[in-house]
């Protein structure tokens, strides 16, 4: 039978130097950039953490693998684009005080029917967009032509 004699000690002039440091963050890069740049890029590093969480999440982009240049290019425009959309949504939401995330808004435009209707005599095709519950009418204006125009 083997047995293991383990002694555990606590340097306590290594915790000392380290609460030296409590409260503090520090940023390390090879970077030639002054201090404060360094530290600006990283508070916007943010930004890009929610667009990779946006495309990843929301859009439900996955990692396609191609092997050609023309369709890696492809690739990249039509998540782009994806992700321009998601954008300016987001932004026009905001611009007309509609107090809900893209995501939310989403979720409800799921649940809204539209009914396209041709009448069979002039051949005229009516469209009708049932916005019924009230969670349907706080979006209501995305459904209106106007709130498109202008932007």
């Amino acid at each position: 039978m083997l047995t293991n004699n383990v002694t555990v000690t606590i340097n306590r002039q290594s915790i000392k130097e380290d609460e030296k440091w409590d409260g503090w963050k520090g940023y390390l890069t090879n970077t030639f950039l002054c201090c404060k740049d360094v530290y600006e890029q990283y508070s916007g590093l943010w930004v890009v953490e929610n667009a990779f969480r946006i495309t990843k999440g929301t859009l439900q982009i996955r990692p396609m693998f191609h092997f050609t240049e023309r369709r890696i290019e492809a690739h990249v425009c039509i998540c782009f684009a994806a992700y321009k959309v998601y954008k300016e949504l987001e932004r026009r939401l905001k611009l007309n005080r509609i107090n809900l995330s893209v995501d939310k808004v989403l979720n409800i435009a799921k649940t809204i029917t539209t009914l396209k209707i041709r009448l069979p005599k002039s051949g005229e095709t009516m469209t009708k967009t049932m916005l019924i519950t009230p969670k349907h009418k706080l979006i209501a204006s995305l459904f209106d032509e106007k709130f498109w125009e202008n932007f």
